[in-house]
């Protein structure tokens, strides 16, 4: 049975638990947005409306059957629940929130620790994050691991938690819009994201060309799913370096404000004392 047959008889159980995750975390971080209203804070209705947006698209992708042939429904799965449900979740800061909602106390600290622990600053530093998403792709559809997932349920539950884990740690650690124990630069990140979106571009091409070992895919529906892959890996891309330029532009915009006022206090005349001859 393939994946797309094993889909249409029933959910996996990691499409049960990505449903769970996506709506579990709707619900979190509305009840956290409404608690800091309630309280007299602000929050921004865009940040909630991204994270929301993510949200329901990971439920969406995990629970409705996408159209298309085999392959094809498979990349618009992988595209939603591994790219644009990451970026659209991580554009609401969810950690900044969930740091602002809760009051001083053990959880605050608990959670402050566990984001700012050794392993989590190293699995958000955006090199090790693009290899463990754009590394994991390769061999997923290079190698006969495809093959495999389509025959085993548990391993194709475990790819796809890996598709979805991956894409989440590469839209966080490129954008680091969350308080992170190291904020890496913007030329890191910008390189990072350069380089991951070359691998997935290449990775499209020869997907276009020829198909996953072992796998069966007709040549429309492979070419379909590899074009897919291609321009809808580009707009999420593009989504993503829209991050780094407006956060390029308020940083070199803070810069060039700080010279102007540094240039005007030295062009104003020194006016003496009161009394002073």
């Amino acid at each position: 049975m393939t994946a797309h047959e094993h889909a249409s008889a029933g959910l996996d159980a990691w499409q049960v638990a990505a449903a769970i995750i996506g709506a579990l975390a709707v619900a979190l971080y509305l009840g956290a947005a409404r608690r800091l209203r309630r309280r007299g804070d602000a929050w921004s209705w865009r940040r909630t409306a991204s994270f929301t947006a993510g949200g329901l698209s990971l439920v969406a992708a995990a629970t409705l059957e996408p159209p298309g042939e085999p392959f094809t429904a498979h990349m618009a799965q992988h595209l939603v629940a591994g790219m644009a449900a990451p970026l659209l979740m991580a554009l609401g800061r969810p950690l900044t929130l969930a740091l602002r909602a809760l009051r001083p106390g053990a959880p605050r600290r608990g959670l402050l620790a566990v984001a700012h622990s050794p392993p989590v600053s190293w699995l958000v530093f955006p090199p090790t994050a693009a290899v463990l998403d754009l590394g994991g792709l390769w061999l997923l559809y290079r190698t006969p691991l495809l093959a495999a997932a389509q025959e085993r349920p548990w391993l194709h539950a475990a790819v796809h938690v890996h598709v979805v884990a991956a894409g989440f740690l590469l839209a966080f650690s490129v954008c680091q819009l969350d308080p992170l124990r190291r904020r890496w630069s913007l030329p890191w990140r910008a390189a990072t994201l350069l380089a991951a979106g070359a691998a997935h571009a290449v990775l499209a091409k020869t997907l276009y060309a020829t198909p996953p070992p072992g796998t069966g895919f007709a040549v429309p529906d492979l070419r379909t799913g590899a074009q897919l892959m291609y321009y809808g890996g580009d707009l999420v891309e593009l989504g993503l370096a829209a991050v780094l330029a407006v956060q390029w532009y308020a940083v070199t915009g803070r810069t060039h404000a700080r010279t102007l006022r540094r240039a005007r206090l030295l062009q104003e005349p020194v006016t003496p004392p009161f009394g002073s001859r």
